[in-house]
């Protein structure tokens, strides 16, 4: 599941557009009832738990020793190698859970329910039987019906497993839980997006990946596009600090306190042979069988991948921020990054599958621009993006930028016969990445998005990594990911006029093509994205 597809707004929107209509006594008695069932509804926030802390002496483990090997010449740096493709990505997930010694925290936004979130949490609970105490904290929006497969793994002694900001309302998102959003929508409609995989507090896997087969370009259906970055060091116990923020806060309720106690042993027992069943099945598959070809995860279980050694901070909302409900619950993330996108000299990349500037966001890049800063915006399509009405969010702020100088590139969706992108691409991908690149040198890669909801809403985590190194992999990366066989260049008929229509320049094979309005995409999209575009408040894209 996406991390925009069951969020919340354009639900919230709609439901407050149609109150001020005709319909709008039935909506009173909708609203009425949601109220009531918030009213009645116990959340267990103050369910008994017993605080715990990370492993902070990761030099007494194989992957602490290992790692921190590559960074003797350089110390208080950090080291970092980007995770580009969706195997590799999750090769490096699944090595860190078989080569953990102490201890495993995973932080995510959505957990599916498919094979390779079941291979990796049969890696999990491999790593608990053999001692490893696991901490498993998820959002709860996307949970619905999967609580059940949580409780299983929180059944085993060495798992904790807790729901962040949980609806009080179970099973999967449908009226009820509608109702009740719209009755606690203060709280409800602010998610913890953070993605963090930890092992023994010396390594983490962090960037925009949930766990799931989109994300691993392991899809029969759908892949997306994304980027991850391991990291070694001390900006690992940085990272470790912030799960522990989250982990024991108020708003992260145990899952028995939510979905009720774990099964009796020997139903539990059944259970985890059924998810080592499953998982062996898709081991013995082509796609696993791959990933053993290219010996990617041996790397990283010895501690032999390549990494980039720099200084980095972890910038990290903090919990409370999810429930805050006012104006003053502020970013961390998004005011350093303004600092130095406004501070740059010669050249930003944005990478962001949801771009939702707002009036100050434009006023910041075209004030780059006017002063011969290239800005450059890889973003998705109307005919790529899985959220249409986020696309029209950003849409409307198309001819501004490309009127003051900002270059913008949509994600043209592949074919059956398109070259294999970089970035993590594939073929018929969404753009799901998220990073920003700052003078070739100050990079910034996390679970943020820039739009409202990462910078308002949302809790997000991010590191910003000073490395002329990495900032020239990612601009290359940028480079390869832009050609117009792989997107669409956005620009004006008239330079310079933002009253002037668009027009999207690309190549199909090798013969170029020119699109007078959002190419690819379906009249039922453009139509779905106009109306609900009109509907949503911004503050909530």
């Amino acid at each position: 599941m996406n991390d925009r597809c069951d969020q919340p707004p354009a639900r919230i929107a709609c439901f407050e557009r149609l109150c001020s209509g005709e319909r709008a006594g039935l909506y009173v008695l909708l609203l009425a009832a949601a109220l009531l069932l918030a009213a009645c509804a116990a959340i267990a926030f103050d369910a008994p738990r017993a605080p715990s802390h990370a492993f902070d002496q990761p030099l007494q483990t194989s992957l602490g020793r290992t790692y921190f090997a590559q960074l003797a010449s350089a110390p208080g740096q950090s080291g970092f190698h980007l995770l580009v493709s969706g195997p590799e990505a999750f090769a490096a997930r699944g090595a860190l859970a078989a080569a953990a010694e102490r201890t495993l925290d995973l932080q995510y936004y959505s957990v599916a329910d498919d094979s390779t979130a079941t291979l990796l949490l049969d890696g999990v609970l491999r790593a608990a039987q053999r001692g490893v105490r696991v901490r498993l904290l998820v959002d709860d929006l996307n949970v619905g019906d999967r609580e059940a497969h949580l409780s299983v793994l929180a059944g085993h002694p060495n798992v904790e497993v807790r729901l962040f900001n949980p609806f009080s309302q179970r099973g999967s998102f449908g009226l009820v839980q509608v109702l009740e959003l719209l009755g606690d929508g203060e709280r409800l409609n602010r998610r913890m997006h953070n993605k963090l995989w930890i092992a023994d507090g010396a390594v983490a896997v962090m960037g925009g990946r949930n766990l799931g087969n989109a994300y691993f370009n392991a899809s029969q259906e759908r892949d997306f596009a994304d980027l991850d970055v391991l990291a070694a060091g001390p900006v690992v116990a940085e990272v470790s600090r912030s799960f522990d923020q989250y982990w024991n806060s108020r708003e992260a309720v145990p899952i028995a306190a939510v979905a009720g106690p774990a099964p009796p042993l020997a139903d539990l027992r059944q259970a985890w042979a059924e998810i080592a069943a499953q998982a062996g099945h898709f081991r013995e598959g082509a796609y696993v069988r791959s990933l053993r070809r290219t010996a990617f995860g041996g790397l990283v279980r010895s501690g032999r991948v390549p990494l980039v050694v720099a200084p980095a901070e972890a910038l990290f909302d903090v919990p409370a921020n999810s429930l805050a409900g006012s104006p003053e619950a502020t970013s961390a993330i998004f005011p350093v990054l303004r600092k130095d996108v406004e501070q740059a000299r010669h050249d930003v990349i944005l990478v962001s599958p949801y771009l939702v500037p707002g009036a100050t966001g434009v006023e910041v890049l075209c004030g780059l621009a006017r002063r011969g800063v290239r800005v450059r915006i890889l973003t998705n399509s109307l005919a790529s993006t899985d959220v249409p009405v986020v696309h029209a969010g950003y849409a409307r702020y198309r001819p501004q930028l490309l009127a003051c100088g900002v270059v913008l590139y949509e994600l043209r969706p592949g074919g059956p016969g398109a070259r294999t992108p970089r970035l993590g691409l594939s073929s018929g991908a969404s753009l799901h990445a998220k990073a920003v690149v700052v003078d070739s040198h100050a990079v910034f890669i996390g679970s943020m998005n820039l739009d409202p909801r990462s910078s308002k809403l949302n809790t997000e985590v991010a590191l910003r990594i000073e490395s002329q190194e990495l900032g020239g992999q990612l601009t290359a990366l940028f480079g390869e990911a832009t050609t117009l066989d792989q997107v669409f260049e956005v620009e004006l008929d008239e330079p310079g006029n933002a009253a002037s229509s668009l027009r999207w320049q690309s190549l199909d094979g090798d013969r170029p093509v020119r699109y007078s309005s959002d190419p690819l995409a379906s009249a039922w999209r453009v139509w779905m994205a106009r109306f609900l575009g009109g509907l949503a408040p911004e503050a909530l894209l």
